[in-house]
């Protein structure tokens, strides 16, 4: 009998990383969400943020800024949960490994980067009907889609267009979702050791200062990713049916011979502002969670 509380704490200890990383994304998501509606709608061609933002709350009401959340959320409980318990079931690995010394930061960023990997594959389904959702009232009446929620949209994606229309996009979403989480996440853990260590900062200092450089370097090393991953979608044939770009690769080899590597930062302002504040605020969310955890005993 006495076994049995082990084992429960065993497997607590073991989906604790993935429960918290995965509530602290989705907090963060309930905030960020009015403002990653709102960039949806510029990258869609309706002009500047404040114009979006009138033309939203005069033509649809308040409602429209928390439109496709359900679908935000879903892909928080996918996404962020796969990503950061992986992050730091593997950082655990890895120090255990080390004789728990900390880890050097190539490491920090191998394990980010595999845990990217697996979080966009988990995902990216999730992904796929946030982005259809946010851009439906963008369509012709007779185009959209009228997706009720999250769950429906992921039904009807699979009895219209089959099982793997799920992970459509998915091969540039998995290797810019690399990159992202290379910068974001091993940025954090070395920004706190530097931080608290290094300078001694509090601990609400720490977070706020960690995450603000982790939030920064994951715009930092997903921008050149997205930027490709733009070109190529935007993308359209001249006068002779021929595309500018083969591929992925030719377009980042094309980009740097006209225009150096810093055309690949084209915009990084506000990319930054669109990535950096979700970056911070599922950090501190984050941080809430383990304090209020440590502070019921669990």
């Amino acid at each position: 009998m006495a076994e049995k509380p082990k084992a429960a704490g065993g497997v607590w200890t073991t989906v604790k990383p993935f429960v918290n990383g995965g509530g602290a994304g989705m907090l963060a998501t309930c905030v960020i969400q009015p403002i990653d509606m709102i960039k949806v709608r510029i990258q869609l061609g309706q002009g500047s943020g404040t114009h979006v933002a009138k033309t939203m709350l005069r033509e649809e009401g308040l409602g429209a800024f928390y439109k496709g959340l359900s679908a935000g959320l879903l892909r928080q409980a996918t996404y962020t949960t796969a990503r950061l318990g992986s992050f730091r079931i593997l950082t655990n690995k890895a120090v255990a490994a080390n004789d728990g010394k900390p880890l050097p930061l190539y490491q920090k960023a191998l394990c980010g980067l595999t845990a990217g990997a697996i979080g966009a594959c988990v995902g990216s389904p999730a992904d796929l009907a946030l982005i259809r959702m946010q851009a439906d009232a963008t369509l012709p009446v007779a185009q959209r889609r009228n997706y009720k929620n999250a769950f429906h949209a992921l039904f009807r994606i699979v009895s219209d267009e089959g099982v793997l229309a799920l992970w459509k996009g998915a091969g540039p979403t998995v290797v810019r979702a690399m990159a992202l989480n290379m910068g974001m996440l091993a940025s954090y853990d070395q920004s706190v050791e530097f931080f608290k260590d290094s300078l001694g900062f509090s601990e609400a200092s720490t977070v706020i200062g960690a995450s603000a450089v982790s939030g920064f370097f994951a715009a930092a090393c997903s921008l050149p990713f997205d930027y490709v991953k733009t070109q190529i979608q935007k993308m359209q044939p001249d006068a002779t049916g021929k595309y500018p770009y083969t591929g992925s690769l030719d377009c980042a080899m094309k980009t740097l011979k006209a225009g150096g590597p810093f055309k690949f930062y084209t915009g990084f302002p506000v990319y930054c502002v669109r990535i950096a504040p979700h970056v911070m605020m599922t950090w501190i969310f984050l941080n809430e969670i383990q304090k209020l955890e440590k502070s019921v005993g669990l």
